[in-house]
């Protein structure tokens, strides 16, 4: 059950991207608008960064389509990517990756460069990826009468599903560059840290766009579909302004960890924020796709189903799940909310006397990693306070989650919240957005704190 801390979003200094827009798939959620008149129709680049919410599905980041005419950028069933275009007379070309795309806690750099005026087809469709120009494990070349859609005069672009539309994107998308006109290179758009080496943005805003080009910065909740390079707006389907994230390429935060050996028992949405118990037949865990070892760190989940089969607290990040059902013996130390006791191996570890939440209540979990500590909140009230976590959690350590029934969700929020905050409350540093005030000197749980207390 792999935890992942992407280093590739821990860079502090330099430009910083303040939004992400996130596709929830279930929501059949993408971006769409007619295209005028191309500046060139033989050379374009498209540059974005994603963050993957899900595997082994068909899922279209670009679809594009003018009568016959269709292109696609999409990650196949293989979860490899795939770019593929049909020309009026039915002409294809396709190249894919070789490579798959199966990590969900980090964010990807996917430049796609395209120059139907060069002779080699692997010089024709350019993929870098992460600041670096990949290999096509098969690369066709663009036939001579096909023109590329997403600068193809009046043709229709959608963003996060294909042309029809159908095979939705799910995750996050931020710093989406369409350059109609140009072939440019990934330099145009990041840079290699200096310091650490990581590939990071860099501010591409000064670029020029041509007349079908894009600049998508999702700053605007009212607007996500603003052109901020000054072109038509897309619209919005299925789209609200709660799909706006505070995740992003430069600030990664923690999601529930759908690549768990159990995440067949759990359904995940909205970012993988939200999960749902889908089995009823033994107690299953889920683990936060960061788990740090040093430092104080608070998260929020609302309880909307199931609250007296629920547990929330702390898991060791090298858990063993075996089956379907968490190892208690050693591993996790739970709250159990219709008791308002600590659980550990499936035990009572403290009295019944800390108070217990229900269906709507909102719970924080604050865990002090340094001193082995976690407390509990109540709708921003404290339940309990520096309740010792045993030795036998150590290491990397992660919110943990477990419940034995169907009727369990819990909308997670690691301060990025899908949902609507009514009030508002960052952590000492600015990051996060919680509905309850961060308990001093704890820490939303992203990659901008953990390079400076992780």
């Amino acid at each position: 059950m792999p935890i992942i801390i992407p280093a590739n979003s821990a860079i502090s200094g330099g430009f910083d991207v303040t939004n992400s827009l996130m596709f929830n798939k279930a929501d059949s959620a993408y971006l769409s608008r007619a295209q005028g008149t191309a500046t060139g129709a033989t050379k374009y680049t498209l540059s974005m960064w994603i963050k993957r919410c899900a595997t082994g599905a068909e899922m279209n980041l670009i679809g594009v389509s003018s009568g016959n005419t269709i292109e696609l950028i999409k990650f196949t069933a293989a979860d490899k990517l795939e770019w593929y275009n049909r020309d009026a007379a039915s002409n294809a070309a396709t190249s894919a990756t070789s490579n798959v795309f199966r990590d969900l806690s980090s964010w990807y750099h996917l430049v796609f460069v395209y120059d139907s005026t060069q002779g080699a087809a692997a010089n024709q469709r350019k993929l870098y990826i992460n600041g670096v120009n990949q290999t096509w494990g098969s690369a066709a070349a663009i036939q001579s009468n096909a023109v590329p859609g997403l600068n193809l005069s009046g043709a229709t672009i959608n963003i996060g599903a294909e042309y029809s539309p159908s095979y939705y994107y799910g995750g996050n998308m931020c710093e989406v560059n369409f350059i109609d006109g140009l072939a440019l290179t990934a330099d145009s758009f990041g840079e290699f840290d200096d310091d650490s080496g990581i590939w990071k943005p860099i501010d591409a805003s000064a670029l020029t766009f041509g007349n079908n080009g894009f600049y998508l910065d999702f700053k605007d909740s009212a607007n996500l579909g603003n052109d901020a390079s000054g072109g038509t707006d897309f619209s919005e389907n299925n789209i609200v302004a709660t799909d706006q994230g505070l995740d992003t390429c430069t600030n990664n935060f923690a999601v529930n960890n759908k690549l768990s050996n159990i995440a067949s028992r759990w359904t995940f949405t909205n970012g993988n924020n939200t999960i749902q118990h889908a089995n009823s037949t033994s107690w299953t865990a889920m683990i936060s796709s960061i788990a740090p070892s040093v430092g104080k760190y608070y998260m929020e989940t609302k309880i909307t189903g199931g609250a007296s089969r629920t547990m929330f607290g702390v898991m060791s990040a090298d858990t063993n799940i075996i089956g379907y059902q968490t190892n208690l013996t050693t591993i996790c130390l739970y709250y159990n909310l219709s008791g308002g006791e600590f659980q550990q191996s499936g035990s009572t570890t403290s009295g019944n006397n800390y108070g217990t939440l229900s269906d709507g209540d909102t719970a924080g979990i604050a865990v002090d990693c340094a001193n082995n500590k976690i407390a509990i909140y109540k709708n921003g009230s404290a339940l309990v306070t520096n309740h010792t976590i045993p030795t036998t959690v150590d290491g990397a350590i992660g919110f943990g989650f477990t419940s034995d029934s169907n009727n369990t969700v819990y909308q997670c929020n690691y301060g990025s919240p899908y949902y609507t905050i009514s009030s508002g409350n960052a952590d000492a540093n600015g990051h996060g957005n919680f509905e309850y005030t961060v308990p001093t000197g704890y820490f939303a749980l992203c990659t901008k704190n953990l390079a400076e207390y992780g």
